[in-house]
């Protein structure tokens, strides 16, 4: 019932790696899915979720009552106000990640995830790092993008990364501190990296 948190400087292979990761063990791949069931709770569509996301940028309770208080869970799980802001979607975002690790076997790729499940006894967290050059050259030889657009989609979602993160009231989310493991994904292949990653979770955290 193990939850992976893969957390990365954009470009550096998270959800390549992720969807790797995921299919490897049988494990849910929970990036787009999360914007589903975000859109499905406050009764709007993903593509109203997807525009407020990027402008935004027992353990259950725990977690959740760590983030945002009782009320506010009561009032946006049962609302169906078919609307959706910045705030609510951060409020949203935290309620459902929680449920989604609950689950368990779930691989679960940003949008703070790893701040939201600090305290989860069974999450591991991972951090992708790469230098931007590495990074722009990896959009460009996985999704067919011209130099000049890969750093453009590189140097925006950086960005986004940081407006995020800053809404959360966080600033240190690249400090290893946070991780069970950081991949420099300069040093390793995307094979590499998957196998050193199930090898944390099959060595209870242990390498």
């Amino acid at each position: 019932m193990a939850v992976i948190t893969i957390s990365r400087q954009f470009g550096a292979g998270g959800k390549t790696l992720g969807k790797m990761v995921a299919e490897k063990l049988g494990y849910t791949f929970a990036d787009d899915h999360i914007i589903q069931m975000v859109a499905e709770a406050a009764n709007v569509s993903p593509h109203w979720v997807e525009s407020v996301e990027r402008e935004a940028g027992g353990r259950l309770s725990r977690v959740i009552t760590s983030m945002v208080s009782k009320r506010l869970v009561d009032r946006i799980l049962k609302d169906e106000r078919g609307y959706i802001d910045e705030k609510l979607y951060l409020d949203y975002l935290v309620v459902i990640i929680a449920q989604v690790a609950e689950e368990g076997n779930v691989v679960i790729l940003g949008r703070g995830s790893q701040y939201i499940l600090d305290d989860h006894p069974d999450a591991y967290h991972v951090l992708l790092i790469n230098d931007i050059d590495s990074r722009i050259k990896f959009m460009m030889e996985h999704y067919d993008f011209s130099e000049s657009r890969a750093a453009q989609i590189v140097n925006r979602e950086d960005k986004r990364r940081l407006n995020l993160y800053r809404k959360l009231g966080k600033t240190d989310y690249d400090n290893p501190s946070l991780y069970h493991l950081v991949l420099n994904m300069k040093r390793f292949s995307l094979q590499k990296a998957s196998a050193v990653i199930r090898n944390l979770l099959e060595n209870n955290g242990s390498l």
